[in-house]
């Protein structure tokens, strides 16, 4: 199967999660597509000013790859900056949240694994 870029659903979400502004969510596929234990494999664009509020994973894992740009993340209650490369992974009832607060969009590809 490949996935044609044109063909993927993107999705704006305005104060996800509690946050600030609007995420632009490029759906790269749908769970019912991959037929395994990840629930969410998607590509975020999030606006200088903008971020997707603090929430837990209780019985999954949330990945976030910094794909470009940097904020500020708090993950389990430690606020970090965060760069292009970078990885985090919370699960196993501990929360993040993660916040643009640059002057360049902050590109993330996020991948949430059910156990």
């Amino acid at each position: 199967m490949i996935q044609r870029a044109g063909t993927m659903e993107v999705e704006v979400r305005d104060k996800m999660k509690g946050g600030k502004g609007s995420v632009a969510i490029t759906h790269l596929l749908r769970q019912i597509q991959i037929k395994g234990k990840c629930r969410f494999f998607g590509r975020m664009r999030i606006n200088p000013g903008c971020s997707i509020g603090e929430h837990p994973h209780e019985n999954e894992e949330e990945i976030y790859y910094i794909l470009k740009g940097k904020g500020i993340c708090v993950d389990n209650g430690i606020r970090q900056e965060v760069k292009e490369g970078d990885v985090i992974l919370t699960g196993g009832g501990a929360s993040h949240s993660i916040e643009n607060n640059s002057d360049e969009t902050l590109e993330v590809m996020g991948f949430i694994l059910l156990y």
